[in-house]
């Protein structure tokens, strides 16, 4: 054995090479003969599972739209007719326009188009391609028939088919652009709809937080408030009430203010912008009433920053006015009435989610008796025959004794009417359903403005215009004449006794309207910040502010401890 082993490694190396070689070329051959057999068994087998499990289309139920039916067909085809083939592919071309056209149709009722013909046109269209199929000649050559193919019928078949295609195009490239259009308008319908709900929600957001600033008192205000209280009580000795009632107060020969107020800071401005624009100061007397809990503050105040320029200043509590009781007063006898204090007081916070223009309707402060008190100016200063009337919430800028030389013709009261267009009219503030209101005023006329008005006294005191007051607040103890606030019943005591000044004496809405000329307001005698947005506020309109706090009296110690932040 050993000589054996040792001959065939001995032996030459050509040998051996040969014999290697020889192997190597009949191992290559074998594999590709096994290659070449696994693939015709792989063929023979998935040829003869797709021939020995047909699945047949069921044209019953509609046209085949699936991918393996359209795969088997396609297979048979090859293998057996060709019309096969055209078969399918006019198969496939209606069944692609069907689910077109059932698109349309589902765009149609989705938009709600009144488009009612196309809709039945269109699912008419989808059933004829379906109905196509069920007709007897095809039904019985094209789709039930084991054999070859009836070219004829086919042909027939495919005519019809490309008949109801042409339609469906037709149909289609017409209504395309509208469908679009209209899909586009109804989502921008939907998106405005939800903008809208939107805007309107912050509207009565903004509204109610807009309600809840002005009506609330700010804490400087407040500060303010408490510190005057503060000194008054830490120097009782500062502030005495013995002092004698000056005769200028009733002088009629000089020029009278009346400013009813809560306000300090507001009265201090009001004061402050009169004196300083007055040729002559020292013929201004004020008379300031407020309520008690603020009376000993606005002396305080006035103690310490007196009147400038020589000018006079008389300040009373409303309770001093003895002769304003509930027995005369209808204002103070419905604000005892049991059932109003429940109406005005126990329902403000629900009255309080109203929407901003009624803010006004059901406020307790729009019955109290310091706004009320302008209807009874007469009888609080007898000895006077003409004052001004001014709100704490105007400047004044030029001087007013022009005011006191104006004829008023008789006529109570001098004010600048505010009506434009149909705005402003008496309709808007008085309840013209009601028979009482509609046989004596004129829907038509037009309203003034509270804020700066000279009265006549002595003309007051002819027309009984206060008695007139008390008729109509009487019978306006329902609300049923107007909702509440001082200017309707105002409208009605001086309906035909009212003379129409100058605008340029008094303009208004620098408390909301951020759009009044600056030449305008530059122009006026008098500045008015009704509204909401107040100028001792936050949220007061930053262009006319400075208007007001370049009167406001910043020496105050008090007001910069209580950071106005002016």
């Amino acid at each position: 054995m050993a000589v054996a082993v040792r001959g065939s490694r001995g032996g030459g190396g050509g040998g051996g090479g040969f014999c290697l070689s020889g192997f190597s070329l009949r191992s290559f051959f074998s594999f590709r003969i096994f290659v070449s057999a696994m693939f015709s068994l792989l063929f023979i087998a998935t040829l003869s599972v797709v021939l020995t499990n047909p699945s047949t289309p069921d044209h019953n139920s509609g046209l085949p739209t699936t991918g393996n039916a359209y795969v088997h067909r396609t297979f048979l085809a090859l293998n057996s007719d060709p019309l096969k083939t055209r078969l399918d592919l006019i198969y496939k071309q209606a069944s692609d326009h069907i689910t077109l056209v059932n698109a349309y149709a589902a765009y149609a009722r989705k938009l709600k188009l009144e488009i009612s013909r196309q809709l039945a046109m269109f699912n008419d269209l989808a059933q004829n391609f379906t109905d196509l199929q069920i007709k007897p000649p095809s039904r019985a050559s094209l789709f039930e028939s084991d054999g070859p193919v009836d070219e004829e019928v086919l042909k027939q078949f495919e005519k019809e088919v490309k008949d109801k295609v042409k339609t469906a195009r037709l149909m289609i490239a017409e209504s395309k652009e509208n469908y679009d259009n209209q899909l586009k308008i109804q989502k921008l319908q939907d998106t405005i709809f939800a903008v809208n709900e939107l805007l309107i929600k912050a509207k009565k957001n903004g509204a109610f937080a807009s309600y809840i600033a002005a009506k609330s008192i700010p804490k400087s205000l407040h500060c303010l408030a408490m510190r005057l209280v503060e000194e008054r009580v830490s120097h009782p000795e500062n502030y005495t009430d013995d002092e004698e009632p000056k005769p200028e107060f009733e002088d009629p020969s000089l020029y009278h203010y009346a400013i009813f107020s809560d306000n300090v800071i507001a009265v201090s401005v009001v004061v402050r912008s009169v004196v300083k624009n007055a040729q002559e100061p020292w013929k201004h007397v004020f008379h300031v009433v407020t309520d008690r809990m603020n009376l000993e503050a606005m002396k305080v105040w006035f103690k310490m920053r007196p009147v400038e320029g020589g000018a006079h200043l008389e300040m009373k509590a409303v309770e001093d006015f003895t002769f304003l009781n509930a027995s005369y007063v209808p204002v103070l006898r419905q604000l005892e009435s049991a059932k109003l204090q429940r109406f005005y007081f126990e329902n403000q916070a629900e009255n309080a989610t109203k929407e901003a223009h009624n803010k006004k309707v059901r406020r307790s402060r729009y019955l109290s008796m310091l706004d009320h008190l302008r209807f009874y100016l007469p009888e609080m200063y007898p000895k006077l025959h003409k004052i001004l009337f001014l709100d704490d919430d105007v400047v004044v800028q030029k001087d007013l004794t022009r005011l006191w030389k104006i004829d008023l013709d008789g006529k109570v009261n001098g004010a600048v009417e505010t009506c434009f267009g149909s705005f402003h009219r008496y309709a808007q503030y008085l309840n013209f359903s009601h028979p009482r209101i509609m046989e004596k005023f004129n829907p038509k006329a037009c309203a003034w403005a509270y804020g700066m008005n000279i009265f006549d006294l002595d003309s007051w005191r002819h027309e009984k215009c206060t008695e007139q007051y008390h008729r109509w607040q009487n019978l306006n103890a329902d609300d049923t004449l107007w909702r509440s606030g001082t200017l309707p019943p105002g409208l009605i005591t001086f309906y035909s006794t009212t003379k129409s000044l100058d605008k340029s004496w008094h303009v208004l809405g620098l408390g909301y309207n951020p759009s009044i000329s600056m030449d305008e307001i530059n122009n006026a005698a008098v500045i008015h910040y009704n509204g909401n947005m107040k100028p001792w506020l936050d949220i007061a309109l930053n262009q006319y502010k400075n208007l007001w706090t370049k009167y406001v009296d910043n020496d105050m110690e008090f007001v910069q401890m209580c950071n106005f932040g002016l």
